[in-house]
């Protein structure tokens, strides 16, 4: 009787274990970015790929979540984060577009993978002082916070371009003095573009800014809690996929 009662009760105790699993398993969206940013993330293929990928589906594994990449312009990003259209909103910072805020904003994570936000110059160039550069390129829908001074002054012209890739190949051929963007992208794809590898650089005496991508979400705020608390749990394993892919080359 008494071991019948015990297999009973582990009987009792595993399906009150599976129960849990579908309770806490969640279906979540997450909105990204419909650029290529590689290697950090980006869409390639109509797929969402990168080290945040390998990362966010480290936890979602981990924790039983389903995941799915909705990939929208920026600024329709906040819009659909604002007024609940997706779980969750990667990449994003507290410092960036506050107009585009709402409310009381979204909650964020914990920093995920460190950047620096930089200027991109030609290799003979590395030596231009900010008064040299006239003319800075960035992908559409960035804001080049670290160059205010500069754009709201005319001392400087944004110029915006979809594709990375032109943006590097106009610093290559002098028709902006520099593109600003995230530096480990900017790297990766300059190696990877015939006739650019080797030719630019990034100018550390320009202005850059350095931060951490993080989540965020105004939906699912229990989520980022349980994201922050899987990433204290797995410094390892967010370390091995940032170094392997290279997503925060030119930081340290």
């Amino acid at each position: 009787m008494g071991f019948g009662s015990a297999m009973a009760r582990g009987a009792v105790a595993a399906l009150l274990c599976l129960l849990g699993l579908g309770a806490w398993a969640r279906d979540i969206v997450v909105g990204v970015e419909a650029i290529d940013y590689s290697p950090v993330y980006g869409m390639r293929d109509d797929r969402f790929q990168g080290a945040a990928r390998e990362i966010l589906d480290a936890f979602a594994a981990a924790r039983g979540h389903r995941l799915t990449f909705q990939a929208l312009p920026v600024k329709r990003l906040y819009a659909e984060l604002n007024r609940g259209g997706i779980d969750l909103k990667f990449p994003d910072s507290p410092d960036w577009a506050p107009a585009l805020r709402q409310g009381d904003g979204p909650v964020f994570s914990k920093p995920i993978i460190e950047y620096i936000d930089g200027t991109i110059v030609r290799r003979e160039a590395l030596t231009t002082t900010p008064d040299g550069i006239h003319s800075l390129g960035t992908i559409a829908g960035f804001t080049p916070y670290a160059w205010n001074e500069w754009l709201k002054s005319g001392a400087v012209e944004l110029k915006e371009n979809s594709s990375f890739e032109q943006l590097l190949r106009q610093v290559q051929t002098r028709r902006i003095d520099g593109a600003y963007g995230n530096v480990a992208v900017a790297l990766n794809a300059a190696e990877n573009i015939a006739g650019l590898a080797g030719s630019l650089a990034f100018a550390p005496n320009l202005p850059y800014v350095a931060d951490s991508y993080r989540l965020s979400s105004v939906k699912a705020p229990d989520v980022i809690a349980e994201f922050d608390l899987w990433l204290s749990k797995n410094p390892k394993l967010v370390a091995e996929i940032i170094a392997r892919t290279g997503a925060e080359k030119g930081v340290r």
